[in-house]
């Protein structure tokens, strides 16, 4: 028996290679439903927490009848602390107990946090929100550090198991929005979080039991030290490092420090617990909004600085990170509308009742949408458990408990739909529609990056945001008549998902390859940091703009808030797309 390494990770002798499942290592399938089930998880609780905390305290199904602009405050928090955490999980994980120990450490955090929140208890509520926060932080930023040291010494196979790798994520999410999302609003928000607990443990459990097939991978080796790890070539036109000085330092905690305080003073001021900056107020602006801004400052101040010192080439391509990071930002702010203002939008103002034969048509569509994916993931369920049973059945065994309940629960579901005469869309059904058409049309939109047709970083970036603002122009159209018990038709929010979604295609899978490919690999911890930094602050951006949702549909009405998101992201890519000759001076060459 050979030691097991990326070529052979569960080990395999040279007279017995390891088998392969559609041409890629096992492991990466132990990998595919570990994320698989912890994103069922998280996009499973997710979908149901603006519901859940602005649904009616007096209703058969009762929330904490909390404003949209008090929910969108605390889910921002939430979401921007998911963007901030990975970046210290990495390094823990880097330094001190390797991917494998933290993806296990931060599963069983997640697990007791999706627990938690199944209590109808406030307090749970909060410790369970505080323990995704922390697990996520530990869980995110090492599977793919694990798939990439599985494949390191096969890099030609690296994008098709990635690709395989991101399938699960999506179909994680698929399900997970589908099946939690119908739970929580049918039986019980709590029923709801407590399913994607269920499903988290359970994916918890798998990947511990499968380490005979991945071997060691992700498994710190003691004889690694920082400085045996660290990168030693210096780029073109550099002399020395850039090593970061105790003002550097000194800044970066006075930012983090008040970003962290604004984080959380932000739902605490809104709902009147806690202001810790209302000393600052003025007539214009609230104090916190001025603490933020002068941390901005600062912030920029040390960035530009920092890259400054780096020599021409570095230093320009570094600065057109930065640039593609700021577009970023006005993509996430508007896409993440999908989290907040748009689970509101399709409760309360879009019309989901179904009756004869539209909803026996819902029903088919609903049923193949279900089925057919299920068939074939239990399919590849089939195909891992017969090349690998003999190395852990218990691993097998778990796999088949999770698809027993999935199945389970989807016929549940179908089963309940089909029997009833009169039924209404359910809000979380509409948000499964992301993750449907990024498995229907990556795949396509993959192949044009690999044509002639394949444009600049800036020119993708320009037409995401404008399939972003086309998506909100129709919900504006649709919703310019929707008042005094009138709602939009649901085709109006479906075209919105899919042009979305074609926004997401063009932007999200490229900015971090530019990462990669611009930033010397010394400093690619830094920038992927600064990467989810602006991700960070986005998702807080969309949440509170998102959650005026309410106060401009009353003021004006609610296509002026969907003509708003219209302006700002076509706005964003014209801007970016007048800039393209600039940022492709700054790469120096790189495509």
């Amino acid at each position: 028996m050979i030691p097991s390494s990326p070529i052979n990770p569960a080990g395999a002798t040279d007279s017995e290679p390891e088998k392969l499942l559609l041409g890629h290592f096992p492991g990466l399938f132990v990998l595919f439903f570990t994320e698989m089930w912890e994103r069922f998880s998280f996009y499973g609780m997710r979908v149901l927490l603006i519901q859940f905390l602005t649904a009616s305290v007096l209703t058969a199904n009762p929330g904490w009848g909390w404003s949209a602009e008090q929910a969108g405050a605390l889910y921002g928090t939430y979401a921007m602390l998911l963007y901030i955490t990975p970046i210290f999980g990495g390094v823990i994980a880097d330094k001190y107990i390797g991917s494998r120990a933290a993806v296990i450490i931060g599963a069983i955090i997640m697990t007791l946090g999706h627990a938690s929140m199944a209590f109808n208890s406030p307090i749970m509520f909060f410790i369970g929100l505080a323990g995704l926060v922390i697990g996520t932080g530990f869980f995110k930023p090492n599977m793919p550090a694990i798939l990439g040291e599985m494949y390191r010494y096969r890099p030609e196979k690296k994008d098709g198991a990635y690709t395989i790798f991101y399938m699960g994520v999506n179909a994680g999410a698929f399900f997970g929005m589908m099946l939690c999302g119908y739970l929580g609003e049918t039986m019980g928000w709590h029923w709801g979080f407590g399913l994607a607990g269920i499903f988290m443990l359970l994916g918890t459990i798998q990947f511990w039991l499968a380490k005979p097939i991945t071997g060691d991978l992700g498994v710190l080796k003691k004889s690694t030290t920082p400085e045996q790890k660290e990168v030693t070539n210096l780029e073109e036109g550099e002399t020395s490092y850039n090593r970061f000085t105790k003002l550097d330092f000194f800044l970066i905690v006075i930012v983090s420090i008040v970003g962290l305080t604004y984080a959380f003073n932000d739902p605490l001021s809104k709902n009147n617990v806690l202001d810790m900056f209302a000393f600052l107020d003025t007539d214009n602006l609230r104090g916190q909004t001025i603490v933020v801004l002068v941390a901005l400052v600062i912030f920029l101040g040390l960035v530009v600085s920092r890259i400054l010192r780096y020599a021409k080439v570095v230093r320009d391509r570094m600065f057109g990170v930065i640039l593609l990071a700021v577009f970023l930002i006005f993509f996430f702010m508007s896409f993440e509308q999908g989290a907040t203002s748009l689970v509101l939008v399709a409760r309360d103002y879009v019309d989901r009742e179904l009756t004869g034969n539209s909803l026996y048509i819902f029903n088919t569509i609903n049923t193949l949408l279900t089925i057919v994916p299920l068939i074939i993931i239990s399919w590849v369920l089939v195909r891992l458990s017969i090349i690998t049973w003999s190395k852990t059945a218990a691993s097998n065994i778990i796999l088949f408990i999770c698809f027993i309940l999935i199945w389970g629960a989807g016929i549940w579901m179908l089963y309940r739909e089909f029997t009833a005469e009169v039924s209404a869309i359910k809000v979380s059904w509409f948000s499964i529609l992301n993750s449907f058409f990024i498995i229907s049309l990556a795949s396509t939109i993959s192949r044009i990056w690999d044509s002639k047709y394949n444009p600049s970083a800036a020119v993708k970036y320009g037409l995401g945001l404008f399939f972003v603002a086309i998506g909100f122009l129709i919900l504006g159209m649709g919703s310019l008549q929707v008042g005094s018990g009138v709602k939009m038709s649901m085709i109006f929010l479906v075209l919105t998902y899919l042009f979305h979604t074609i926004g997401e295609l063009f932007i999200s899978p490229v900015g971090l390859s530019y990462v990669s490919k611009l930033v010397p690999a010394r400093m690619l911890a830094f920038m992927f940091g600064m990467w989810y930094l602006a991700i960070a602050i986005a998702q807080k951006l969309a949440a509170i703009l998102g959650g005026q949702v309410e106060v401009i549909q009353e003021n004006y009405s609610l296509s002026h808030f969907f003509f708003l998101f219209t302006i700002i992201p076509a706005a964003g890519g014209l801007l970016v797309i007048l800039l393209n000759p600039l940022i492709k001076k700054l790469m120096h060459g790189v495509k």
